[in-house]
């Protein structure tokens, strides 16, 4: 079994192995509080050059979809960014 801690995570970049994009590092890890498991990660949401300096969404990868966690990289599988798909996105914290 490998072990991997938050402050690891967050230095790897997500990339989606559909389209190739880069999907930011993660920002956060959700946990399933009855079970103590991972349900996934969150990334930075979609950003354009005119909301880079905005908080914009948040976007949830299911760990069901996570590929491969390498030294550097995560690996998912994204048929689609959209939330009413395999994804959700969270409004930012305030």
């Amino acid at each position: 079994m490998q072990e991997c801690s938050f402050l690891e995570l967050r230095c790897k970049e997500v990339v989606n192995v559909v389209d190739g994009r880069r999907l930011g590092h993660v920002t956060d890890v959700v946990f399933d509080l009855q079970t103590a498991k991972i349900t996934g990660l969150v990334v930075p949401g979609n950003k354009s050059f005119w909301n880079v300096f905005k908080n914009g969404t948040e976007l949830f990868i299911p760990f069901t979809q996570i590929c491969k966690i390498g030294d550097d990289t995560i690996l998912v599988e994204l048929y689609s960014t959209s939330p009413t798909t395999n994804t959700c996105v969270f409004p930012n914290k305030q």
